[in-house]
């Protein structure tokens, strides 16, 4: 009897490890997937398991697991989630004006997880951001790629490589930006200059550390804004770069092949008048647009149709907001801003997901409805470039982040600036989104 008793134990926890297992699975069915990797499928069925994306396809074709979470989005559009390489929410803050090039300066230090603009960020289908300190010096610091799944500390959010190290890049800038008083360079080619000199620095720092062979005693003083640029030189670390004018934009490129570091051109508003030599020199454009007159003057050639005719010279272009220079809630309007101006759909839409992932080296793992990479994607009211389209659930590594149909989540879609602050006393922003 005990032997019975105890047999009919082992199957009830069986069974309910195998329920509970089988209840990982979550199939989104009915709704238009756009891959961006491949052809848009209509009536498909999405499943995704343990955060990653388990498969997608014809609903005919897929055999939804017994046990499965369903979710009906028949007449919705899911698509990946949307990635933003050039980002500034936080609250953040990076090199200061004691100098124009400070590598050494880690953005993460400053970033507030708990900023509004995170939630913004969601609310606008945004799942993986490059957070990057000011362009108001030749180099303002190392940048943080983040995801956006919620957290207590930034490094909930961190995206880590193979070994485990938070990933992120270099934040560099030439043009007006970084033209002040000393010891700020007075003019372009002072910054050149100034850049080439400590390129040359970082060099030999690496030659030193190349000839120790591990040997602690060899080893040069440890330096870690030297450390970072020998990152850049080996590969490890992209340089996002943040430059307007043609001619500055080909200095770009003229320092980074003179060292041979990889670089992702930001911003690039006079990119249409050099994007053979761009296209020429394999360097992908993270492009910002904007449909109101103002700003700097060294932008004021900027086009709507440069991502167009930078696609069409063949060079690889993504989409970024700038947030706050476009509410990261806007970003899909980019894409579509880009698209009337002559880009083609399939780039459009690849410049706010897959094309933005490659340049933040994380196209093998986000950017894309792919069985194996991460379930980061988001649930849309239509036409991911349709004006009156509306972010209905943001979702990432298989959890739901945003959902406008919950009244908090709704304040941050809709609402305006200070929507969401806990600490405001009066709370006057939430009661009336609440009633909306």
């Amino acid at each position: 009897m005990r032997y019975i008793f105890v047999l009919c134990l082992l199957i009830f926890h069986t069974g309910c490890a195998t329920l509970h297992a089988q209840s990982d699975v979550h199939a989104f069915i009915g709704a238009r997937l756009t891959p961006i990797s491949g052809e848009p499928i209509s009536n498909g069925v999405l499943l995704i398991e343990h955060g990653k994306i388990l498969r997608l396809g014809i609903a005919s074709d897929i055999t939804i697991p017994s046990g499965a979470i369903r979710h009906d989005v028949s007449g919705k559009v899911i698509m990946p989630g949307l990635v933003c390489t050039h980002n500034h929410v936080g609250g953040i803050g990076g090199a200061d004006r004691t100098g124009p090039i400070q590598p050494d300066v880690r953005v993460y230090d400053s970033i507030n997880v708990r900023d509004a603009g995170f939630k913004r960020t969601v609310a606008g289908g945004i799942t993986t951001i490059n957070i990057m300190p000011g362009s108001g010096h030749l180099l303002s610091g190392q940048t943080s790629y983040l995801k956006m799944r919620g957290g207590n500390t930034i490094e909930d959010l961190f995206i880590r490589d193979k070994d485990g190290q938070a990933m992120g890049g270099i934040k560099m800038a030439n043009g007006t930006n970084s033209r002040r008083d000393a010891p700020f360079p007075g003019t372009r080619a002072k910054s050149a200059s100034l850049i080439r000199e400590k390129y040359i620095k970082a060099l030999a720092y690496k030659r030193k550390q190349e000839a120790a062979k591990d040997d602690p005693s060899k080893m040069p003083p440890r330096d870690i804004g030297l450390e970072a640029l020998v990152e850049v030189l080996e590969g490890k670390r992209i340089v996002h770069h943040h430059t307007h004018r043609h001619d500055d934009i080909i200095t770009v490129m003229r320092i980074a092949k003179e060292f041979n570091y990889r670089v992702v051109l930001h911003h690039v508003s006079e990119g249409w008048k050099v994007a053979k030599e761009i296209a020429e020199a394999g360097v992908p454009c993270s492009v910002i647009l904007v449909d109101s007159p103002g700003g700097k003057l060294e932008a004021r050639d900027l086009l709507l149709k440069c991502p167009g005719i930078l696609e069409k010279a063949g060079v690889k272009v993504a989409l970024h907001t700038d947030d706050w220079i476009t509410d990261g809630r806007l970003f899909l309007r980019m894409a579509a801003m880009a698209a009337r101006a002559g880009m083609t759909r399939a780039g459009a839409l690849k410049a706010v997901t897959l094309a933005g992932a490659e340049m933040i080296d994380l196209g093998d793992r986000i950017g894309s409805l792919d069985a194996g990479k991460d379930a980061d994607f988001i649930i849309l009211s239509g036409d991911p470039l349709s004006v009156y389209t509306k972010v209905l659930e943001t979702w990432v590594e298989g959890r739901k982040v945003f959902d406008r149909s919950n009244p908090q989540d709704r304040l941050y879609a809709v609402g305006g600036y200070g929507a969401g602050n806990e600490l405001e006393p009066y709370f006057c922003c939430f009661d009336h989104a609440e009633g909306q």
